[in-house]
């Protein structure tokens, strides 16, 4: 049995926190998107990301000077999840069990295969599925999908054999380049990753999750999310922006807490987001890709140092130009 609250449609006796999204935001029309357990089941959804994110065991803990001692351990949780479309098997991805309508609708969204939200209807558990790692995504009656677009498969492997520019070609055929006016203080790009980190909390319990974060011209936190895999984190993020009507993310930065690959830089360009800044370093072809996208790319943003790769308009040095490159990447 399911009531209507607010904009979604929720089992009686679940909170819509228990599905890891904020109930609709004031002033901004939201299409109903459903979901609907099964009857009868007793499991936690896969959205709940409270008792799933981390896991217990024993460790045998050793440190210079003392003898080794049984200890409790918290670890970050890994399990497949496998998405379908409309019955149809589309991806099945290992991730941080938590947030998953986010994670399966971003990734809809990054691969090109729904564009708004009235597209996605209906979302549910696999009813031959109890442990909660199959959803189905049920699309809007007239929308077609173009199934041959998925591409996740190619651009998730450094190995493979796709020349880099026929791949940023074909991501282009699907999403517009950046045409943001956006600009960002330098001193507030210095900060972000350092509240990145701040809001970790599932990091500081495991020390073994990436994260991903959309922040606004101001520095201000928009949504942040974790899990083991980087791609997955920000699929996470932009399905939240999706699910509450925010997108396109135009006038927003995407952080990351490791490095920056071409994909990182294709899901923010199919999310609409201009500023793309990693704790590490980028790929070549992630940089090649900012470029041709009009992406302002950053790498090494941490404490008050930074390389910005491209497009470097959109940062504001204080009004001083920047100085004279030493010859030196910073590290």
């Amino acid at each position: 049995m399911s009531q209507l609250i607010g904009s979604w449609r929720i089992s009686i006796g679940l909170r819509t926190s228990d599905f890891g999204f904020r109930s609709p935001l004031p002033g901004i029309r939201h299409e109903p998107i459903l979901f609907e357990p099964q009857a009868g089941a007793s499991y936690p959804p896969p959205m709940d990301p409270k008792p799933t994110m981390t896991r217990r065991t024993r460790v045998l803990r050793w440190q210079a000077g003392a003898a080794p001692a049984r200890r409790d351990d918290e670890l970050a949780a890994e399990e497949p999840l496998e998405i379908r479309v409309d019955t149809r098997p589309v991806v099945v991805t290992m991730r941080t069990p938590g947030h998953d309508v986010e994670l399966a609708a971003g990734f809809l969204v990054t691969e090109g295969l729904i564009r708004s939200r009235p597209e996605l209807a209906r979302v549910t558990p696999h009813p031959r599925n109890r442990t909660g790692n199959v959803l189905e995504l049920f699309l809007a009656p007239g929308v077609s999908v173009d199934f041959a677009r998925l591409t996740r498969h190619v651009y998730a492997s450094s190995s493979c054999g796709l020349c880099g520019k026929a791949s940023i070609d074909a991501v282009h055929q699907q999403f517009p380049k950046s045409r943001s006016d956006v600009k960002f203080r330098v001193a507030t790009l210095v900060r972000l990753p350092e509240e990145l980190r701040r809001q970790q909390d599932t990091f500081d319990r495991t020390g073994g999750l990436h994260a991903a974060a959309v922040f606004d011209a101001a520095g201000r936190l928009v949504v942040l999310r974790e899990d083991v895999g980087r791609h997955n984190a920000v699929d996470k993020v932009i399905g939240h922006g999706f699910l509450e009507g925010l997108l396109p993310f135009d006038r927003h930065a995407l952080v990351v807490s490791g490095r920056a690959s071409f994909e990182i830089l294709q899901k923010a360009l199919a999310a609409g987001i201009p500023v793309v800044a990693a704790v590490s370093a980028p790929s070549s072809l992630a940089v090649e890709f900012a470029r041709r996208s009009g992406q302002t790319l950053l790498g090494f943003v941490r404490g008050d140092r930074m390389n910005v790769y491209t497009h470097a308009g959109r940062v504001r040095f204080g009004g001083r130009a920047p100085a004279k490159a030493s010859g030196r990447n910073l590290r």
